[in-house]
């Protein structure tokens, strides 16, 4: 098991059920004590940007999530939009943040572009798997 626990995690995928069974294959490695799930990149932005506005950085530290699983193919606003938008909040936030690519995507363009981003950690190719969670090093 790993020793290192976040204090909280978020999952952002239009597969309810992909967030569902990630949500408990993370609850399974006991990484974290709350997993925030997003069905869109649009609600998960406007989380972030909602939790700048608190004025509390005790609370903000135990909210804002340590590390954001990141799918890359979905509508309305995409992955890689996400990322964009994201680029745009505090630093404080972005240093806290660790995102990690979760994705069917096979297409090595998007790998490749994923590098483009200072705070993405890990390009993973789903499943997410124990073995995925346990090497972690982020």
């Amino acid at each position: 098991m790993s020793e290192r626990k976040y204090n909280t995690v978020m999952l952002i995928d239009d597969n309810e059920i992909d967030n569902l069974i990630n949500q408990k294959i993370i609850e399974a490695a006991n990484i974290c004590e709350t997993i925030f799930t997003h069905s869109g990149a649009k609600s998960a932005i406007e989380f972030l940007r909602n939790l700048e506005k608190i004025n509390d950085a005790e609370i903000i530290k135990q909210v804002l999530p340590q590390i954001i699983f990141l799918d890359i193919d979905m509508p309305l606003m995409d992955g890689f939009q996400f990322l964009d938008q994201f680029a745009k909040l505090s630093e404080d936030t972005k240093t806290q943040c660790k995102v990690i690519i979760l994705t069917s995507s096979i297409n090595p363009q998007d790998a490749n572009k994923s590098k483009n981003y200072a705070y993405v950690k890990r390009y993973i190719n789903k499943p997410l798997t124990q073995e995925n969670l346990l090497s972690l090093d982020v």
